[in-house]
């Protein structure tokens, strides 16, 4: 799954490394715009619906927060 998260986040920003990052939204990396467009990828890819409730910097600042907020979802 995380290969699947980080071929995404690469398909929508291409410029970051995504990798080493672990402070994506509070370094200001990813801004609103972004997460919408990752949330999106990630519902229809994982065929889960990311709640308004879970769009909080802690499940977005780094890729295993994100497997982490999927994980939930598909439970």
């Amino acid at each position: 799954m995380k290969e699947t998260v980080l071929d995404i986040l690469k398909d929508i920003r291409s410029d970051v490394d995504f990798e080493s990052n672990t402070k994506l939204i509070d370094d200001g990396i990813l801004e609103s715009l972004d997460i919408v467009a990752i949330v999106g990828e990630f519902n229809e890819e994982f065929d889960i619906e990311i709640s308004v409730e879970d769009l909080t910097p802690e499940n977005f600042n780094s890729v295993d927060a994100m497997v982490e907020l999927i994980t939930k979802a598909q439970e």
